[in-house]
């Protein structure tokens, strides 16, 4: 028996989630809790213009990162696997990690950001690499096919959705259900197998990833002019329900609803995903009670002494000699500069041209780059009151809401009957343009947060109020590139990525158009392999 299926019957042994009864009445119980994360005042001040006086010079190296989100940490993994040691890594925030970022508690730790990564593809030989050399592969079958390790592939039960009433198995909506409405989710899902099957006229998949490897076959960049919903409506797709699901899968991988989101990224999240496994599926998820903070620390454990945290970079300036990388040392509340022969800016290109200000990068990022902002919350929890249906999941959704939900942290943990639980609630913020919200989540307070979760969660769970122990709150105001029509073909967007004068490069998801994982490592693949060259 798989450790899984263990799990699994455990938890059935156990009655699944305690059912409590009612409470008796409205609770006026405050949540304590704060709003915390991301240095946005901090990184403000390069916006604003706020950091002025006497640089220090902190010394001289090869090459100076700047950034250390999954593309700089796979950038610097890069470098010291091929022999280049000489390199900075710099990052505002407390800890490496961008978006993968995580937090703990007494019971466990807990994602902040990005919480997971599907079955690799096959072909991604660098990225397959590592994952074995984290253990997360731990070898391959006679037929050549990864063997995942148990402890990081979901643990059963994955997914439940709340809809007409009734928790039901999976995400995809079939709970009452007319058949008319099945039949058009059974349709589409073959449409999108096709998709994920089909190759252009160039050879190249429809699909892939990275994305830079799908084909550029006319009849599949066409897609990316028009929106995943306008392809729905031509398709003759009708059904509410198929409707609602598509917007939440948008909503989920790019923070963007589906009627702002090109056809050709809606389609790819179903199609690019091809990967072959001998103990999971190409739909399987892998996670850790933290998160792909998990991966980041994975990234850099061979380079932790290079990794200087608590320092924006505010210039990034070629010289005679290289480039001069100022940036503002937050504990000892002073400018720097590192003097280097290279700089990857591992960064979202708003940023970047702020560090830079090249005016020739500057129209086409206005133009081509939007990003949306994201609410995290982690909720500290006692005993649940439960409605009918499937037990708690490890990813629990609400049909129609604004929110994705939540999942739960201690779900991977090895013990299981854990009378507390943490549960990370997830809010893109997509009711209007990206800037207006943007602006409206940096003027709400904790409580304000607080009143609106248990507002979405009392659907689901009577008694939330009274079971939330602790509820803190994280706001990301950029949280990931928007693939908005005519981002992910864009010649523009290919043409910012290039170097400047094969000293400065980037790394960033948003110069793929969308933010995954795979993106972001193989960005900061790309940039080191191309610091290696311009070395040689």
């Amino acid at each position: 028996m798989h450790r899984r299926q263990f799990i699994q019957s455990l938890s059935t042994l156990a009655g699944g989630s305690l059912l409590l009864p009612a409470c008796g009445g409205p609770s006026t119980k405050k949540i304590p809790g704060e709003i915390v994360g991301a240095s946005a005042s901090i990184g403000h001040l390069l916006r604003d213009g706020g950091l002025q006086g006497p640089v220090e010079l902190a010394g001289t190296t090869d090459v100076v990162i700047a950034g250390g989100g999954i593309s700089g940490l796979s950038a610097g993994r890069w470098l010291q696997k091929n022999g280049i040691s000489d390199f900075v890594l710099l990052d505002l925030e407390k800890h490496a990690g961008g978006n993968a970022a995580s937090g703990h508690n007494n019971i466990c730790a807990y994602p902040w950001g990005a919480h997971y990564i599907p079955v690799p593809n096959n072909d991604l030989t660098e990225y397959l690499a590592f994952l074995q050399e984290s253990n997360v592969i731990t070898g391959y079958n006679e037929q050549g096919l990864p063997v995942y390790n148990e402890y990081y592939i979901c643990f059963a039960p994955e997914e439940r959705l709340y809809i007409n009433g009734t928790w039901q198995n999976g995400l995809v909506p079939h709970a009452g259900l007319p058949v008319e409405e099945q039949q058009q989710f059974k349709r589409f899902f073959e449409q999108m197998e096709i998709f994920r099957q089909a190759k252009g006229s160039d050879g190249k998949d429809a699909f892939a990833i990275p994305v830079l490897h799908s084909s550029t076959d006319i009849q599949y960049r066409q897609l990316d002019r028009i929106s995943m919903r306008a392809w729905l409506q031509q398709n003759g797709y009708t059904s509410g329900y198929l409707h609602w699901y598509c917007n939440y899968c948008t909503r989920d991988d790019f923070g963007t609803r589906y009627e702002e989101a090109s056809a050709w990224a809606g389609i790819h999240y179903f199609a690019g995903r091809k990967g072959k496994a001998a103990n999971a599926e190409h739909q399987d998820v892998l996670t850790w009670p933290q998160g792909n903070a998990w991966l980041a620390q994975q990234l850099q454990k061979n380079f932790t002494s290079q990794v200087k945290v608590n320092s924006l970079v505010v210039n990034v300036a070629e010289t005679n000699t290289g480039v001069d990388v100022i940036y503002f040392d937050v504990n000892a509340k002073r400018l720097k500069k590192i003097a280097a022969r290279k700089c990857i800016i591992a960064a979202p290109q708003f940023i970047a041209q702020r560090l830079i200000k090249n005016n020739n990068r500057l129209a086409a990022i206005h133009e081509h780059f939007s990003y949306s902002p994201w609410m995290v919350a982690n909720l500290t929890v006692g005993p649940l009151q439960e409605r009918r249906g499937e037990e708690l999941c490890w990813d629990n959704v609400i049909y129609d809401s604004e929110s994705l939900g939540y999942v739960e942290a201690t779900h991977q943990l090895l013990e299981q009957h854990i009378p507390q639980k943490v549960l990370t609630y997830y809010l893109p913020l997509t009711k209007s343009d990206a800037t207006t919200e943007r602006k409206k989540a940096l003027a709400l307070q904790h409580a304000d947060w607080v009143q609106m979760i248990i507002k979405d969660l009392q659907k689901v769970h009577g008694n939330i109020r009274d079971a939330v122990q602790h509820l803190d709150v994280m706001v990301w105001g950029h949280a990931m590139i928007q693939p908005k029509l005519n981002c992910i073909h864009n010649p523009e967007r290919q043409q910012v990525a290039q170097p400047v004068n094969n000293r400065i490069f980037f790394a960033h998801t948003d110069l793929a158009g969308i933010s995954i994982f795979e993106e972001g490592f193989y960005q900061g693949i790309q940039a080191a392999k191309s610091v290696i060259q311009s070395f040689q």
